[in-house]
């Protein structure tokens, strides 16, 4: 899958490749710069292709090692362009919903573990069909898109199928107004709710709901993902934003674990779904 970070990645490779060659000292080979980095040589060639994510160190001891210290703001330029991308809406759904969905399927395919904050609907890799194919028409409707739900639906249950493979773990909070929002009829929410209790002590899955009345110590952020450590994807409005530098991965992973402290799991989180449940038969 290529992405526009990640042809950004691999310019900035390209670049220190560059700046490798034409070292003013003479050319480097990837041996010999390695050595002078005391790095091993495969950081080199991963840098330098595109598969690796240079930190700001990583950056400047580059540039040293090459003897061009001065190229170290435009290297770091290039870096922070590219750790924060945004992915439009329109432009990603100008195919439909379907495409986005496969995207999906593909990141999350090549993760192990997620950390996922939802606080306006059901998460999609516990919906039922009927509730994401809701969601999907009235989204559809809303941005102008074009109408593939049935496809975009297909594609979203079956990236469900990560939930029942060995090694694998959705940590997943949820605040509780998520399961009182009347984003589809009744009787499709009250058979989501169904699905949210039989989740509830499956393996793969840890779910946290922040009820109500609970205090917290963050402000409800917008929904987000944290994929492996490696990524993080924002929901808003306009678009998703794609952020992969270290250090807005890691605030993002404090604040599900400031979030994860409002919230219950296991029997109480199922209590908190019940007790929407019944909320819904008055």
């Amino acid at each position: 899958m290529s992405t526009d970070y990640q042809r950004a990645r691999e310019e900035l490779g390209r670049r220190l490749r560059e700046l490798r060659i034409d070292s003013p000292g003479g050319r480097l080979t990837g041996t010999e710069l390695a050595a002078r980095l005391a790095w091993p040589q495969s950081k080199v060639s991963k840098l330098e292709n595109g598969r690796q994510t240079p930190t700001d160190d990583d950056l400047r001891a580059w540039a040293e090692a090459v003897e061009r210290p001065a190229v170290f703001p435009e290297l770091r330029a290039r870096l922070r362009g590219f750790e924060s991308h945004i992915r439009s809406w329109r432009r990603q759904l100008a195919a439909g919903h379907a495409p986005v969905q496969e995207t999906w399927n593909t990141l999350v395919g090549e993760s192990r573990i997620l950390h996922v904050w939802d606080n306006s609907v059901v998460n999609g890799m516990l919906q039922t069909a009927d509730y994401a194919r809701n969601l999907f028409e009235r989204s559809a409707e809303f941005r102008r898109s074009a109408r593939d739900v049935e496809e975009a639906v297909g594609s979203r249950m079956k990236r469900q199928e990560w939930l029942y493979r060995p090694g694998k773990r959705l940590n997943l909070l949820m605040h509780e107004s998520v399961l009182w929002a009347r984003v589809c009829p009744p009787e499709v929410l009250a058979a989501q709710l169904d699905r949210l209790q039989g989740v509830v002590g499956m393996e793969t899955v840890r779910l946290g709901i922040v009820p109500l009345d609970a205090g917290l110590r963050l402000s409800r952020p917008n929904g987000f993902w944290i994929l492996e450590e490696r990524l993080v994807t924002v929901e808003d409005l306009h678009a998703e934003l794609w952020l992969e530098d270290a250090e807005t991965i890691a605030l993002y992973r404090r604040a599900w674990d400031t979030v994860a402290e409002s919230a219950v799991f296991g029997s109480d989180a199922q209590g908190v779904i019940a007790r929407v449940r019944r909320g819904l038969d008055r």
